[in-house]
């Protein structure tokens, strides 16, 4: 899960569409809509040429997003995630293709990882969320019960369509994957009535570009700098970034402690660092770019290294930064930055 404030969400996106609007032979005209969703604000902007047919094509991207949440959602206690994760300890039970699709994707993280990305720490999550809202430290005794409950390893999947839990009280949080999953439905939404040049974006924390603003070769998006030295930027053409950092509930903002847990120590993760990923889709950025987050520049680099096609920079408030890139290219203050 991640806290976004959405004022500051909506003018960042409609910034860089309105910073790099061009003439288009074509007279594609620009549609931007938003819509509050997963907990955060989901943007769109789209050229085309006709306005309205534009705008169905956001309202059915904005609809599936939407039916996505209340598949997803560990918040909604009608949810399918809710409910297998009620019923599905030593029981497999039948989920629908996208729940199941996004846990596929998600083992496949955590085996890259060896286990630094889990979607399991939802019983970890729900013990420090508790500390956000009253105060308290989970004993050593809770964190250690809690602790035995976690492990991506005690997922099983049933081809085609069935989940079961080893453990009698693991439970799933798809907050570090789902929104990317959500915009990469989005995308194929748009697609599907014809949209070619869009930008998508969930909280402004995962973005996809669909090709490019008329007469651009590329939306030249800004990337977050917690020390605003470096001015990292990335052309993005049909390929996605993500940013993920620690960061506490804007609600209370007196807890030293982030929303992030690091599964291998039960405990919120501690770092220096914000990190944005640059790669083909947004599930893959959104995974990504926890994984790497928890993973730190150093071993984060030598996963980038085995992938294609993926680029990666860690920056502090200090303004230290890691960059490591097997393609895309991110550059520092207007100059390319290092590949790794």
């Amino acid at each position: 899960m991640r806290w976004n404030e959405p004022v500051t969400v909506s003018a960042f996106l409609l910034a860089i569409v309105l910073g790099q609007a061009y003439p288009s032979a074509r007279q594609d005209q620009l549609v931007y809509r938003k819509k509050y969703a997963m907990g955060t604000v989901f943007e769109v902007a789209a050229y085309g040429p006709s306005p309205a047919r534009t705008s169905r094509a956001i309202e059915q991207a904005f609809r599936e997003v939407l039916r996505l949440d209340r598949v997803m959602s560990d918040y909604i206690p009608e949810s399918d995630l809710s409910r297998i994760n009620r019923t599905a300890h030593y029981r497999a039970e039948q989920v629908p293709a996208d729940l199941y699709r996004v846990i596929q994707q998600s083992l496949i993280y955590s085996r890259l990882s060896s286990g630094e990305f889990d979607i399991t720490v939802g019983p970890l999550a729900r013990i420090w969320k508790a500390e956000i809202r009253d105060g308290t430290v989970p004993s050593k005794e809770q964190e250690e019960k809690v602790r035995r409950c976690v492990g991506w390893q005690k997922v099983s999947l049933l081809p085609p369509d069935r989940v079961e839990f080893r453990s009698p009280c693991l439970a799933i949080d798809l907050g570090a994957i789902g929104k990317g999953y959500a915009v990469d439905q989005a995308v194929a939404v748009l697609r599907s009535f014809g949209i070619e040049r869009a930008l998508i974006s969930a909280g402004g924390s995962t973005i996809y570009a669909m090709g490019s603003p008329p007469g651009r070769p590329a939306w030249v998006v800004r990337l977050r700098d917690p020390s605003g030295k470096l001015n990292p930027e990335v052309s993005l053409n049909g390929n996605s970034v993500s940013t993920s950092e620690q960061t506490r509930d804007p609600e209370h903002r007196s807890t030293p402690y982030g929303h992030i847990i690091d599964p291998a120590k039960g405990v919120p993760l501690k770092t220096p660092y914000s990190v944005s990923v640059v790669v083909g889709s947004a599930t893959a950025s959104d995974a990504l770019s926890t994984t790497l987050l928890l993973m730190g520049p150093e071993r984060g680099k030598s996963l980038v290294k085995k992938l294609p096609k993926v680029a990666a920079i860690w920056i502090s408030g200090k303004g230290k930064f890691e960059l490591c890139s097997s393609g895309p290219q991110i550059s520092i203050n207007s100059s390319s930055g290092p590949k790794c």
